[in-house]
């Protein structure tokens, strides 16, 4: 059901109001909250009722356009949506024109992006807004063709009737149009009969991307706005008292303003180089941040202090008990395309140009820091390299308008890219305490407890739980934000007696954020481990061991593929070793096979200014994400997540030291590079006829929890701090005063 709505052409809408879709557990078990409703139900379930204001946009030129309410920042979704689109219009792929929508306060929760949720909660919307302005076309055309619509066909942009006569879509669109809304009852296509859904299709921006001609934030054109930077505290989150030398900062080459902000110093000048050089030159008189002095090991111990006793687990005759303690340090969670935004706040009214995952809180945050009525606050979305949750917040839009709103013009804020590693969102610090008994060949129960740095969800999701606490499953409603996101995405997929998964989180000094696939990467890892000492210990395969204990059947079908795909359990060189592990979250399921090789002469290998040890040297990676809407955009988000789940486990953290992260750059915080990714990956994206579940998170898990079970087996030690090498400060620390590096001049000395 949906509506024709009034207008110049075709404008179709989908009226999704009573549509709630519920998780069921696939096996008759006691089922975990996510098996009954998982996060992608609760955001599905709170998007549903503004659904009927998506549209699909009929031009007189026969192209369709679609504003989507969500934000591109690599994932591809831009491009799926164009596809869903093109199949139901019966139109070409490059004739769907699909933008992002500003900030559009009606849609309520219908304009957040995360938890993989985007394909799952609008390829229903956007199917029955396109297949109603198809219906609008055929009718238009019967009147035209004096023919009955039935009698008609939609094919490649045009309505042909049986006696050969076409008219094209661009002609029918204004004769389609309606004056007013009206109920609209439609049939979708055959979900058999696809002939895009479902074919790997280059993404729509792939050229723009590869030829630099994509435009981001800090590539826009806004008159008038002029780079612009922040100075800030040597210790995390300091604030700023007094600046000693605004004015001959002022008259520096280029500069043209100075401003104090919240969050540090802001200067504006010609370039982002000038900027730099401001930004260097300023005296500032700081107050200390929160956690002034503190170390890891503090913030450990601080984590440590709030754990609680693990419940007894159940016994039996001869049980034996198998247990695991593991710290998984703080990870940034900053995108190559730093945080930027451009803002314009003049005369009471402010306009925002910025990636953003949630606009309509952002408008509401620039709104209440600025002093300005809501209504005069208009934010542009725009595409973003990279988010992982980061742009869930909307800290650079802030600080934009602030310093538009002191300096009284426009600016082009970015973050240096030691803003990023220093100040910005982090994957918080945790301990993940596992402990399990089995007797003979069944395992009796497992309990896990993960206990955390504060995740902050004040970015729109703890919005929805309040607003739908009443339609979760039962006590669900009453937790806290964290538990109930930490339940909700939380599934141990194994039938192993009394399972037991919950979460203690304290210490909100640090800024935080829910990286890509929140709790799970850590989850897994954890209990995947101890999965493979179970086996171990009843002297099982590890893949035999899990195909044993699975008690979901499309995740056996995906480990299967995977085990068969690998070639698991063939000989290999001593020091190496090969290691599994699955997931089951987003309504999918991923299963993940790698080769580690922990020899000496590949962990000591000399790369400049690197972080080599260990290598994954093939991995192959399993998905089933339900229906797939462009398996070649799956393929690319599941190499990603492939490499994060190795960065997590073997290489990238940040250090704490004397109250401010270590790390100023990505030259020394070491994500996956060249020189540690496998040369070898295959990704599976198998058939499923499920209606489509999340992607750009799905594999992490399965990926860093596979790799670190491979670095257990090589070297006959299981890891117990993530990543491996957190312990050695691998480079030398930049200073923290002046806060950001002089940029470099050495950048062809090292070209090949």
């Amino acid at each position: 059901m949906g509506y024709l709505l009034g207008g110049a052409t075709v404008v179709a809408a989908a009226d999704l109001g009573l549509l709630q879709g519920t998780a069921r557990a696939e096996v008759p078990t006691l089922p975990q909250p996510a098996e009954i409703a998982d996060l992608s139900d609760l955001l599905t379930l709170a998007a549903a009722p503004t659904s009927q204001l998506i549209t699909v946009t009929i031009n007189e030129d026969g192209t369709a356009s679609f504003a989507l309410p969500r934000a591109e920042v690599g994932q591809g979704i831009t491009t799926a949506a164009a596809m869903i689109i093109a199949e139901e219009l019966e139109l070409p792929v490059d004739k769907v024109h699909v933008t992002l929508a500003p900030a559009r306060p009606e849609l309520l929760f219908n304009q957040i992006t995360g938890g993989s949720n985007t394909i799952h909660a609008m390829y229903t919307p956007i199917r029955v807004a396109a297949a109603i302005a198809k219906g609008a076309l055929l009718q238009a055309a019967a009147t035209l063709l004096g023919d009955s619509a039935n009698a008609l066909t939609a094919h490649l942009g045009q309505i042909l009737a049986p006696d050969g006569r076409r008219v094209d879509y661009g002609r029918l669109a204004a004769l389609a149009a309606k004056d007013k809304p009206e109920a609209v009852e439609v049939e979708l296509k055959d979900e058999n009969a696809h002939a895009v859904v479902g074919t790997p299709v280059n993404r729509i921006d792939a050229l723009a991307a590869v030829t630099g001609t994509k435009e981001f934030t800090t590539d826009l054109d806004v008159p008038d706005a002029l780079p612009t930077m922040v100075c800030r505290a040597p210790t995390l989150n300091g604030t700023p008292e007094s600046v000693r030398n605004a004015d001959q900062v002022r008259k520096m080459p280029g500069v043209t303003h100075v401003a104090v902000i919240p969050t540090g110093v802001a200067v504006r000048a010609a370039t982002f180089g000038q900027c730099i050089d401001a930004v260097r030159a300023l005296d500032v008189e700081w107050n200390d941040g929160p956690v002034a002095g503190l170390s890891d090991e503090d913030v450990l111990a601080n984590v440590r202090s709030a754990e609680k006793v693990i419940p007894t687990l159940p016994s039996a005759p001869g049980s034996e008990t198998v247990e695991g303690d593991f710290t998984f340090w703080f990870r940034s969670n900053s995108a190559m395309d730093t945080n930027s935004a451009i803002a314009d706040v003049r005369d009471g009214r402010a306009e925002i140009w910025a990636s953003l995952k949630n606009p309509n809180v952002a408008q509401g945050l620039i709104a209440e820091a600025i002093g300005v009525p809501l209504n005069n606050v208009t934010v542009n979305v725009v595409q973003g390299g990279g988010s992982f949750g980061r742009r869930l917040f909307s800290d650079g839009a802030i600080e934009a308008a602030r310093a538009s709103k002191a300096m009284g013009v426009p600016v082009k804020l970015m973050w240096h890219r030691a803003d990023d590693a220093r100040v910005g969102r982090t994957h918080p610090l945790a301990t993940s305490r596992v402990r399990a008994s089995f007797a003979g060949e069944q395992v009796l129960g497992l309990q896990q407890q993960h206990t955390s740095v504060e995740t902050d969800f004040r970015h729109g999701l703890g919005d929805i739980i309040t607003a739908k606490a009443a339609d979760l499953p039962a006590g669900l409603g009453n937790l806290p934000f964290s538990q109930t996101i930490f339940l909700l995405t939380t599934i141990m997929p194994y039938d192993f007696g009394a399972v037991g998964q919950t979460l203690v989180e304290t210490d909100t000094r640090f800024n935080t954020s829910s990286m890509r696939n929140i709790y799970s990467p850590d989850v897994r890892t954890a209990n995947e481990l101890i999965v493979d000492q179970l086996a171990a210990r009843m002297g099982k395969d590890p893949v035999d061991f899990r195909l044993q204990f699975l008690r979901n059947g499309r995740l056996r079908t995906a480990l299967e593929k995977a085990a068969e795909a690998a070639e698991w359990g063939k000989d290999m060189p001593k020091g190496t070793a090969q290691g599994v592990a699955v997931h089951v979250e987003y309504k999918g399921v991923t299963a993940c096979i790698v080769e580690i090789d922990c020899r000496p002469e590949t962990v000591n290998r000399k790369v400049r200014n690197a972080v080599t040890g260990p290598r994954v040297t093939k991995a192959t990676m399993v998905i089933d994400c339900g229906r797939p809407i462009n398996p070649r955009g799956i393929e690319a988000q599941m190499q990603g997540c492939i490499n994060d789940g190795i960065a997590m486990t073997l290489t990238s953290s940040l250090h704490l030291r004397d109250g401010h992260f270590e790390e100023a750059s990505w030259d020394n915080y070491f994500y996956t590079r060249q020189w540690n990714t496998p040369p070898d990956v295959e990704v599976v994206v198998l058939d499923s006829t499920e209606p489509p579940g999340g992607v750009g998170e799905a594999g992490v898990a399965a990926a860093a929890a596979s790799v670190a079970c491979a670095y257990a087996r090589a070297t006959g030690t299981m890891p117990t701090e993530f990543p491996i090498n957190h312990r050695t400060l691998s480079f030398e620390p930049k200073p923290r005063t002046p806060p950001v590096p002089q940029s470099p001049t050495d950048g062809l000395d090292h070209t090949y």
